[in-house]
């Protein structure tokens, strides 16, 4: 396995294209109704699960390119930048997986069926129980905070690099 410079465009697409689901992903989840006992899945939550689904395969694909594929990290930069920004992808990886894990348990929990896009019907994860459900939720959404939080130090290291540092760190995984 040979340890490249710069990121192959399959980690390109595959990292874009998740950053364009969670764009979408992330208002669809705050503007849904509030979801209430007795609720069923309506075409938002329908969106909301199947779009996880899609960054939750996109990602352990990503993952999974990345594990085959590595880049080495940035020569240019100080020890603790390098350290840190492979800490950060990594806890990108976690939460995400995480995220979107528990929000397809949720769904189980709260005993909704719900397809894939209205195409495929996915497989439930666990049993309906109500208490393990509100868990689950909570737990959810905090980790949805958590990777937002991650989100904006990612981005902000990114636009660190580009405006203040000038280097060609962002070059890395630029389209192009």
């Amino acid at each position: 396995m040979t340890t490249r410079l710069q990121y192959g465009t399959p980690a390109k697409i595959f990292h874009w294209l998740i950053v364009v689901l969670l764009a979408v992903q992330y208002p669809i989840g705050w503007l849904m109704p509030d979801l209430h006992p007795g609720t069923s899945p309506g075409a938002s939550m329908t969106f909301h699960v199947s779009i996880g689904i899609a960054i939750l395969v996109l990602t352990a694909l990503r993952l999974a390119w990345r594990v085959t594929h590595p880049v080495a990290p940035e020569s240019s930069l100080p020890a603790w930048q390098r350290l840190s920004s492979e800490a950060v992808h990594w806890l990108l990886y976690a939460l995400v997986l995480a995220t979107t894990i528990s929000g397809w348990l949720f769904a189980s929990f709260r005993g909704w069926s719900i397809s894939f896009f209205y195409l495929v019907p996915l497989p439930m994860l666990a049993s309906d129980n109500a208490a393990a459900g509100r868990t689950i939720d909570g737990l959810h959404q905090a980790m949805e905070l958590a990777l937002l939080v991650t989100i904006g130090l990612h981005v902000g290291a990114a636009l660190v690099h580009i405006f203040v540092h000038r280097d060609r760190v962002m070059q890395r995984m630029l389209p192009g």
